[in-house]
Formats: structure tokens, C-alpha cells, sequence
């Protein structure tokens, strides 16, 4: 049963509603991040550039066309457009972008490292890997041509020095992608701080795989991805290849 459209008035309201959310998570401190929508096949719903998220009215969404060129709107379009539209000319199921800066997650790819080791069950159940995109120079295309080489395999990515960016078929989906990438830097920073990380054994994540596949189908979603594992050490990792 699909979704029920959404109106742009509507669509206006949940950018307020997830950009307020995502300000008091603290993963958009004072004017950062941005998010944005699709409004149909040719134009954007987008947050401005230079305000906080947190005061955001719907009057001070802008509506770009797949260019990233402004067409309706007083306010400016944020200078991470081209991030969005590199997401959504690339994945056709995405409907809704989300970039922000959480605390944790934003300091695993400031350390250069993305969130690969397979610690807890949440993660094989959620997002699987979330890599690390190479540096690249906020605002320009550098941006979302370090993005490509992982948007078909992954919902999320950390950013070089940056952020992290996550996406998904609404906001509200998103969302809770943005959410669960610091949750889980979050348990990989605790692990390594107690000094004894034990990772999931091939077994285990297959079984909590066989669990991940009975729980989509009796919620009757889509399958979601499952990532191939390599062995480092006596720890178990994920890899950027996809299983088919």
C-alpha cells in the first residue's frame, strides 16, 4: 500500500517540524545542515541557506529545479544544494535528503574513519556499513562527486572532516537514519573507550540477518541492504560490496 501524497503545504510543515528535531538533537548547531524534499519529478523543497533550523518558518522554504536554480522563494538556496541533487539524480527511490553535523558521527570522519565495525545488532538491523566519502570542500561539486562512489549502496555517509548525510523515502525516514548513524558512533566510541570491543562473529550476523529478513516481511517493507564482510584480524568488518 504506498503512501499518501503529501501537499507542499504539508511538506513545508515537516521541514520545520524535523529541522526543530534535529537543532535540539545538537546535530545542527547554529545555522548548519540542511534538508530538503521532492516536491514532483523537476522541483526541490529546500531549508535556506544561513538560518537556524531551529526558527525555521514554512514561508522560508526555497523550490529549486534539479539544477539547484532558485524558482520560488525570498531566501537564498543553501550552497550544499549540489550535494542533494547529486542523491536524488542518482537514486530515484529517495525521496527526502538530510545533511547535519551529529557530534559523534562528525568526529569518526574527522578521525578518517566511517562506521564499519559490526558491534551490535542494531546495525546489521538498520543501516549495515555507513563509510567515510574522501575530503572534499563544503559547497562546491567536490562534494557530491565524493558522495557517488557509495549512494547506490548505502542510506548514509559520513563526510571527511565534515558531516554526514543520510536520505531515505520521506523525511521521517531520513530522519531516524540521521539518528541511528550517531547512535551507533556512539557504541563504536564507548567500545574502543572501555578497550574491549567484541564484533558480531560471521555467525551471528548471518542470524541476525535471517531475523533482519522475517521482521521486513511481516512488516511487508522493502528488503533492505546487506553489505559482504571481511575478516581483519580477529575482527569482522563490513566492505562496501553489496551481497545480491
Amino acid at each position: 500500500m504506498g503512501r499518501t501524497p503529501i501537499s507542499e503545504a504539508g511538506l513545508r510543515g515537516e521541514l520545520v517540524r524535523f529541522g526543530k528535531w534535529l537543532s535540539r538533537l545538537g546535530f545542527m548547531p547554529g545555522t548548519a545542515g540542511n534538508l530538503s524534499v521532492r516536491l514532483d519529478e523537476e522541483r526541490l523543497l529546500v531549508t535556506p541557506t544561513g538560518m537556524s533550523k531551529f526558527l525555521l518558518k514554512p514561508s522560508d522554504m526555497v523550490i529549486v529545479d534539479l539544477e539547484g536554480r532558485l524558482l520560488f522563494g525570498t531566501r537564498k538556496v543553501t550552497s550544499e544544494v549540489g550535494m542533494h541533487l547529486a542523491i536524488y539524480e542518482m537514486r530515484n527511490d529517495i525521496s527526502a535528503v538530510i545533511h547535519a553535523h551529529p557530534p559523534i558521527a562528525t568526529g569518526f570522519a574527522c578521525a578518517g574513519k566511517g562506521l564499519d565495525e559490526v558491534l551490535c545488532q542494531e546495525g546489521v538491523m538498520t543501516l549495515g556499513a555507513v563509510p567515510l566519502a574522501k575530503y572534499a570542500t563544503t559547497g562546491t561539486g567536490e562534494v557530491a562527486a565524493s558522495l557517488g562512489p557509495f549512494l547506490r549502496g548505502h542510506e548514509a555517509i559520513l563526510m571527511a572532516n565534515h558531516g554526514a548525510v543520510t536520505y531515505g523515502s520521506d523525511l521521517l525516514e531520513a530522519f531516524l537514519r540521521m539518528e541511528t548513524v550517531e547512535h551507533l558512533a556512539h557504541i563504536e566510541l564507548v567500545a574502543h573507550q572501555l578497550g574491549s570491543p567484541r564484533p558480531l562473529s560471521v555467525n551471528q550476523i548471518e542470524q541476525v540477518r535471517m531475523a533482519k529478513a522475517k521482521y521486513l516481511q511481516n512488516a511487508n517493507l522493502p528488503n533492505g541492504l546487506n553489505h559482504r564482510l571481511e575478516s581483519v584480524g580477529d575482527h569482522v568488518r563490513y566492505t562496501d560490496q553489496l551481497i545480491d
